[in-house]
């Protein structure tokens, strides 16, 4: 049994940390800039957004690692300190769980940043090198999970789910899509498609995550529990709202309370694991922790 399979039997639902980007985005974070450097070069910033969270309530955090792929740091000129900046990660979280009971630590892994064949240039067999690459360094670090997150194109969800199995045949894999064009991915996939090809491939968790919303994310989590399968556990984490233009600057307005009513919805369609996404913080956690156990 996994760490994950006993975190399900001590909590139903899971409960997830929220956003990191727009956490350090409020801490000093550049437009442009790489928050996977702030692993190294700001790890105490790091380890006290993971921890506030774990202190709200979450029963896992994630790793600072979401662009953590050499095609995504070479974006920054980071490319060849891949191991050493998800390694770094990894042990940030770590302790930011240690600080909390039995909290879990979930690698986390976003889209490579490039399209695949047919559309794209970057093959599979490429792309999946990239994502074991990182997978080898966050398994090295000693994450629990593995959380393939915000993803478009099936193919490359595939991709990395064999690297993650190539580094580790046991440990467990989560993966969440983003159906944010007209409650599909941006390559069309639906979410009982998703649930379909990803329980056939053997992951541990299907979900959606970032989207436009709360009343998107209603709609998704329908069409998610409606194909669940038997074999697979359910996840969501929507973004805190949706991004408006305030003061000059783009602030995400849905309140705690609004996530909390959502988490509670989503808990009677029987949702394993509950997040949330950008402009959320450790109060929008604390507020679906606090529905959920009162």
């Amino acid at each position: 049994m996994t760490r994950l399979d006993t975190a399900f039997n001590a909590h139903t639902p899971l409960i997830v940390d929220g956003a990191m980007g727009t956490q350090l985005q409020l801490a000093g974070l550049d437009d442009g800039g790489a928050p996977e450097l702030w692993n190294v070069d700001h790890a105490e910033v790091v380890e006290k957004i993971l921890t506030a969270y774990v202190q709200s309530g979450s029963h896992a955090v994630t790793t600072n690692t979401f662009g953590g792929t050499r095609p995504r740091l070479a974006m920054h000129g980071l490319e060849d300190r891949v191991r050493e900046l998800n390694l770094a990660a990894a042990q940030v979280a770590r302790r930011a769980a240690n600080s909390g009971s039995d909290v879990l630590v979930l690698g986390d892994v976003g889209p490579i940043g490039e399209l695949l064949e047919p559309l794209g240039t970057m093959s599979g067999e490429v792309a999946e090198a990239h994502f074991a690459e990182q997978v080898t360094a966050l398994v090295e670090g000693g994450v629990d999970a593995i959380l393939i997150e915000t993803m478009s194109d099936l193919g490359e969800v595939e991709a990395a789910v064999r690297a993650v199995r190539s580094v580790s045949a046991d440990i467990p894999v989560l993966v969440t899509m983003s159906f944010d064009t007209n409650l599909r991915t941006m390559m069309g996939v639906t979410p009982a498609a998703a649930v379909s090809a990803l329980s056939a491939i053997g992951v541990d968790v299907v979900g959606a995550n970032c989207g436009r919303g709360l009343d998107e994310a209603r709609q998704i989590g329908e069409q998610l529990a409606d194909a669940r399968a038997d074999n697979v556990r359910l996840m969501i984490s929507p973004n805190a709202g949706l991004p408006e233009l305030i003061d000059g600057e783009f602030q995400y307005t849905g309140v705690p309370d609004d996530l909390a009513a959502f988490a509670q919805e989503m808990t009677a369609l029987g949702f394993d694991v509950l997040g949330a996404c950008c402009g959320s913080t450790p109060e929008h956690i604390y507020a679906v922790s606090q529905s959920l156990t009162t």
